[in-house]
């Protein structure tokens, strides 16, 4: 069995680890805050000193990350992965990151939240040669239940990019369409009721946002602040890929704003309280 080393025990990477670990996979972990390890190490993993200490112990490197800069800095520093992982390693990079960047190493983007990844119920999007995608699929089952073999390296971060594109973007005009019901006086009863019988409806206003905003719960979930990184990213790769997005542009307007308004914290559902508050609407709540 491959040695398994995980970095970034965050909301998302620390309950994928201790899937692993509850599993009966060898692990090696590091994360800069003492905690999130001191946890993991309860439950039986070994706690690195650092990232070169695990990548230095380990066949299989494993990153869940916030962002490219950090994954940058942790696989290509001097003192990182790459430069202290043995022959015949590998890289499995978790995290939402620019595809280019992804480009340079093998990645399995991960799909749902955190309460998903606690019960071990992630999906997982692979850009994977099929040799190192038949490597990883036991971990990635041991943490997840939907593994999408998406093709080569990148393609699995590229299709985490096209999904987050309609999740965030619905947000933004799911936000717009019951703020406008709200101000029109409409029953939001009724007006639910006639959307999500017609082609008008969306897993998000449907499923997610029945479960949180809807119900007044705008505790995170996936942040407002996540949604703008996200989409950031997708701005960003359509334009290195030549395609134009305005309508991605325009939600990004919209999470800047809400962002400034103090609102980065909260679940992205609450882009509708955002507009709500800003026309003086009653935010929208279901009994």
């Amino acid at each position: 069995m491959d040695r398994i080393g995980f970095i970034g025990l965050g909301n998302m990477g620390r309950p994928m680890a201790s899937n692993l670990v509850r599993k009966g996979f060898p692990l090696v972990a590091f994360d800069v805050k003492p905690g999130p390890l001191r946890q993991l190490a309860d439950l039986g993993a070994r706690a690195a000193a650092s990232c070169a200490a695990v990548a230095g112990d380990c066949d299989l490197v494993v990153t869940m990350l916030p962002d490219s800069a950090s994954v940058e800095e942790v696989l290509t520093a001097p003192d990182g992965v790459l430069a202290h992982l043995h022959s015949g390693g590998l890289v499995m990079d978790m995290s939402t990151i620019d595809p280019l960047l992804t480009d340079r190493v093998a990645a399995a983007p991960v799909g749902r939240l955190a309460s998903h990844a606690e019960r071990g119920e992630s999906l997982f999007m692979v850009g994977a040669t099929p040799e190192a995608f038949a490597r990883v699929t036991p971990l990635l089952e041991a943490m997840g239940t939907a593994i999408h073999h998406c093709g080569s390296v990148g393609s699995g971060i590229r299709t985490k990019l096209v999904n987050n594109y309609l999740a965030i973007v619905s947000c933004g005009f799911n936000a717009e369409a019951l703020a406008l019901s709200q101000r029109f006086g409409l029953s939001l009863e009724k007006t639910l009721e006639v959307v999500h019988g017609t082609t008008a409806t969306n897993g998000q206003l449907k499923i997610a946002w029945a479960a949180k905003v809807l119900k007044g719960d705008t505790e995170p979930g996936f942040t407002i602040d996540l949604a703008h990184k996200d989409l950031t990213l997708i701005v960003d790769a359509a334009a290195a890929a030549g395609v134009p997005v305005p309508i991605a542009a325009a939600a990004r307007g919209a999470f800047t704003a809400a962002r400034d308004e103090g609102f980065g914290a909260k679940d992205f559902s609450a882009m509708v309280d955002v507009l709500c508050d800003r026309a003086r609407i009653t935010r929208p709540r279901l009994p």
